[in-house]
Parts: C-alpha cells; sequence; structure tokens
C-alpha cells in the first residue's frame, strides 16, 4: 500500500513539473506534449460548474483519484453540479437572476446562453494561456466563432491523430442475450425480424412479466423515440435529417414514411401488449431502472446514453456468469435486411453547437482556462482515460497499452465513481475517444484493440463466436466518411427559421407520438393525418435548404485543408 502512495504521489509530482514548464518534453512512452506557456499559480481554489446532462452526482473533482492529481497540478478543485429537472428552467432561473456558476456546460440551451451574453470571449485566455488548446482545436476554433468573430465556447472533443474505430456500435437495437439463445442466434437484420424475435420470447414466457420493448422520451431526450426511423433507413445520427453522400442534399424525416412506419410498429407493439406504456412519462432514472430490472427484451438507442444500465448489467454478469442472459446485444437493424446500417459514427468535423464556457460570474478565468489546457497534454488525457501505470493499464515491451483481467475486473462502475474516470468522461475539453495519443495508442481504453479482446467473458467470446465475428462492430456495415458529421451539431441562432422549425416540430412529435403509439390500430391513420396537417404547415423546404447549406460548407472546408 505504501508503495502505491508513493508511486501516486511521484506521478503527480512528475505530472506537475511537466504542466509549470513552458517547453516540450517527452514522456516514458516516448511522445510529446505540450506544457502551459506560463506558470500556473499553485494557491487552492475551487470554481463552480454546472453541467446541462443529469445521470452523475453532484460533488468536488478532487473527491476523486484524477480529480486529486489535477489539483496537485494546478491548485483547482471544481464543485460539480449536474441537471435535475427542466434544463430550460434551470438555464431560464440562471439568465433571469444574472448568476451564473464560474463554468458553464448548457448543453442544447447553449443559445439561449449565448443571447443572454453570459459567456466571456476566450480568444485572448487562449492566446496567452491556452498552447495545448491550440494543439487540440487548432482550425476547429473557426469554425465555432460567433457572429462577433470571437470564441465563447470550447467542443467537448476534438479527433486528435488516426481515428480508431470503436470495437462496438455507437448505436443499436438491442436485445436481451437469452432472446437469442433461445432462438438459437439468428442473424437479425430486418426490424420485422427483430420484433418477431421479440414476440416470440413474450409469448413463450406469458407468466414472466417481461415487457418486449421501452423507449427513451424524457425531455431532450426524446431523440431516442423520434431518431430511429433515419438509422432504420441507413443514415447515421445526423439529427433531424438524412444526407445524400453523392448530392449533398439535406432531407428531413419527421413527417416521412419512415417515420410513419416506425410510429405504426410500435403501435402494434402496444396493441399486443408489448411495449411500455409508461416510456412517454418515464424520466431518465426510471428508464434506466428498467433496463436493469431484467424484464425489458429490447430497446433502442446510444450507447453512451444507456451506458450506465449496459455496465450494471455486465458487472453483475462477471461476478455471476448465470445473469449473462440479461445482458443486452447489439444489433445493426434496417427496414429492409439488404440495406447497410449505419450505427457506428463515421469520422467526420467538430460539434459546434455544444460546449464549455467561462461564465461572466467567473472571478478568475486564467485559473480557469489553465486548468482546461493543462487536460490537454499528453500526460493528462492519458491519465483521464487509461489512469495510472501500473494500478489501471500496463505498457508492454513495444509500448502498447493493456490491461489485465484483475484491473479489468475492478474497474467497474463504482471504482469508475472514485476514481474519476465518470466525472471526466464527455465534460470537458478532450481528445475524441477515437483519436490516438502521440505513442500510437487509443485514446479511448475501450477502443485499444488488446482491451476490448482481455475485457470479453468466456460468455462474450462465445456468443461472437456463434456469429463468427471477434468484436461487435464486425457485425455491422463500415461507416463511410462524412465531412460535416454530425448535422446536429450544426450551431444556430437563437430565434432562427431554423431553431424555431426544430422548436415545432420537437413540439409537435411530444404532442402526437404518444397518440400515434398508444391509440387503437385502427385510429392510426386518422391520428397521423392530424400529426401531418399541422407538420406541414412548418417550414420544411427552408430548413432542408439551410440544413443542405451546411453540409456543404463543411464539405468544402474539409477539402480546402
Amino acid at each position: 500500500m505504501l508503495e502505491k502512495k508513493f508511486a501516486l504521489l511521484g506521478i503527480a509530482a512528475m505530472t506537475l513539473m511537466a504542466s509549470v514548464t513552458a517547453c516540450s518534453g517527452k514522456n516514458d512512452n516516448g511522445s510529446s506534449s505540450s506544457g502551459s506557456s506560463s506558470e500556473v499559480k499553485k494557491e487552492k481554489a475551487t470554481f463552480t460548474l454546472f453541467n446541462g446532462v443529469a445521470g452523475s452526482k453532484d460533488g468536488n473533482t478532487n473527491e476523486t483519484t484524477i480529480g486529486q492529481m489535477l489539483e496537485e497540478q494546478t491548485g483547482v478543485n471544481f464543485k460539480l453540479e449536474f441537471l435535475v429537472g427542466d434544463l430550460n428552467t434551470k438555464i431560464g432561473t440562471m439568465i433571469a437572476s444574472n448568476d451564473y456558476p464560474d463554468v458553464l456546460i448548457p448543453d442544447s440551451a447553449i443559445e439561449e446562453v449565448m443571447n443572454a451574453g453570459a459567456f466571456i470571449p476566450l480568444d485572448e485566455l487562449i492566446d496567452q494561456y491556452g498552447p495545448n488548446i491550440k494543439r487540440v482545436y487548432g482550425s476547429v476554433l473557426d469554425q465555432m466563432r460567433a457572429k462577433d468573430g470571437k470564441v465563447y465556447y470550447l467542443p467537448l472533443s476534438a479527433q486528435v491523430g488516426d481515428f480508431v474505430p470503436d470495437p462496438e456500435p455507437d448505436a443499436a437495437f438491442w436485445v436481451q442475450r437469452r432472446v437469442l439463445e433461445e432462438a438459437g442466434y439468428p442473424k437479425i437484420k430486418s426490424l420485422d425480424q427483430y420484433i418477431q424475435l421479440i414476440t416470440d420470447y413474450a409469448e413463450k414466457h406469458k407468466d414472466d412479466g417481461l415487457t418486449g420493448m421501452v423507449s427513451m422520451t424524457n425531455d431532450w431526450r426524446f431523440f431516442a423515440t423520434s431518431n430511429p426511423p433515419m438509422h432504420l433507413l441507413g443514415y447515421p445520427n445526423d439529427g433531424n435529417v438524412t444526407v445524400d453522400t453523392n448530392t449533398l442534399e439535406a432531407k428531413t424525416y419527421a413527417g416521412s414514411d419512415a417515420t410513419k412506419r416506425w410510429l405504426q410498429t410500435l403501435n402494434s407493439l402496444n396493441a399486443n401488449g408489448l411495449f411500455d406504456k409508461a416510456s412517454f412519462v418515464d424520466n431518465y432514472d426510471q428508464y434506466i431502472a428498467k433496463l436493469t430490472s431484467h424484464k425489458v427484451l429490447g430497446f433502442f438507442d446510444y450507447k453512451w446514453q444507456v451506458g450506465n444500465a449496459l455496465n450494471t448489467l455486465k458487472d453483475a454478469a462477471r461476478k455471476d456468469p448465470s445473469l449473462d442472459g440479461y445482458t443486452y446485444f447489439p444489433l445493426p437493424v434496417t427496414f429492409d435486411e439488404n440495406t447497410p446500417d449505419a450505427y457506428i459514427d463515421p469520422q467526420g468535423g467538430v460539434v459546434t453547437n455544444r460546449g464549455i464556457g467561462i461564465t461572466v460570474s467567473a472571478d478568475d478565468p486564467v485559473r480557469i482556462i489553465q486548468y482546461l489546457d493543462n487536460m490537454l497534454t499528453e500526460e493528462n488525457q492519458t491519465l483521464i482515460s487509461w489512469g495510472i501505470r501500473g494500478e489501471t493499464y500496463e505498457v508492454n515491451d513495444k509500448g502498447r497499452f493493456y490491461r489485465t483481467a484483475d484491473q479489468i475486473a475492478k474497474i467497474d462502475e463504482s471504482f469508475n465513481e472514485k476514481f474519476g474516470y465518470k466525472y471526466y468522461d464527455w465534460n470537458w475539453p478532450s481528445y475524441d475517444a477515437h483519436s490516438t495519443l502521440a505513442n500510437g495508442n487509443a485514446k479511448g481504453v475501450d477502443y485499444q484493440p488488446e482491451v476490448f479482446q482481455m475485457s470479453l467473458t468466456d460468455k462474450d467470446a462465445a456468443i461472437l463466436d456463434r456469429y463468427g465475428v471477434q468484436t461487435y462492430t464486425q457485425m455491422f456495415a463500415e461507416p463511410e466518411y462524412r465531412a460535416w458529421y454530425p448535422a446536429w451539431g450544426f450551431a444556430k441562432e437563437q430565434n432562427s427559421p431554423e431553431q424555431i422549425w426544430e422548436t415545432k416540430k420537437d413540439e409537435l412529435a411530444k404532442k402526437y407520438f404518444p397518440r400515434l403509439v398508444l391509440s387503437s390500430p385502427d385510429k392510426f391513420d386518422s391520428v397521423w393525418e392530424s400529426y401531418m396537417k399541422e407538420f406541414d404547415k412548418l417550414d420544411t423546404a427552408g430548413y432542408e435548404k439551410w440544413a443542405t447549406e451546411q453540409v456543404k460548407k463543411r464539405v468544402e472546408a474539409a477539402a480546402s485543408k
């Protein structure tokens, strides 16, 4: 134990020395990294940060191992608060009182924050204190500039180095493994096949109190119910549009036959008692609880959104293999089994309508920007992602990072919280998970082939073998490069025609989708007609024109580099 403590202190001290020098140096794996352009103050300071995404516990960063080490380097701790309740209400209260946390991640309410003048410009701070911010974001910052030409917030990630694909899909139609096992591990490619698979299992186990499917509709997470038609058509997650890779034309699908077909499928499931009606009233925590209850056979969602549930089930199955059947398996479902899927995120551009900013309430923006810049050193990106060498990862004689079986076993959800992986995941400026470190290792631990293979249980390996693959993504189509991706990340001004279209479209979906799914099948068409009468009043042509223009701008910008 003493050796481990001294090792921890030694690593922190070495990282501290690296962060306060103005020169570049080599780390122990031979990679280079940039230090801060000026000495970072070490006096202790605590700043407040509000994250507009729910799902994590409030707390201080220095209550975690990673946070403690970063505090040793910079003297800075953050008191974190995460969303509870409605995002727009919370942000609206801040704006009305003109009282903000020091640092703000407003998520989808970022335009309201910008319109209120809550963020300070970062250009001078970055020029003076942000060498690593410049290195990581480079020309991407130009895409973040407001109308006045200034940068007010940083994207939460940027692609650095080579692009590494994820061995697991970013989204899928998920099904419990026991359902596949009982069916003899069939190849499921179409929506009809998927629904039949679930229906057959539910019919054979009528007395088990099972739910065929659930869906997520709470607040901004409504996309988990409205997005599937896009994926079922064979497109990646571009938000409100699908984009033709040849013509670059963006088309909406909210009023399409694809959306009608998807909702009619859920309507049929509901009529047969296989859809959870509470999907339209449950909050996020209730949704996650149902996914871990062992009673839900299937659902569609994005891996990042259901990660808590998936990890909880995997942790339980590792400790007790008899529970493996309750874990979920991802399937590449489309309307037509001959249509290639697009569930794996392609390499593309940068999300410009989300980010982290320093507010007008902050007393010491310099300390904050220095902290953010310090996080982007190679050493700290390694720390935040991989952890501590000898404790949470190892390095072989070829310089490749890996984890031992014991390390993989101990890094469960509880460990993630205590160590700080959970606090530092997708909340801060960082290398994108698909990136590589300067030494060639994947930035995202799960993207490293050695780690993925070691993390597989005997049950994992067996089911993958039944499908003739070594990774889950080998069951999915390879992604096609899209320079604009994702279109949902295009920045738009508050009260602009495109924002108004999205707001009204979302309002119509939240009003009519519950009626469409929960109505009796004989009334579905009449409800759909009512929905379309209102939808047709929207300036969809104008929105598609704007989205197409944004796509073409991104493609042209990428071609000029």
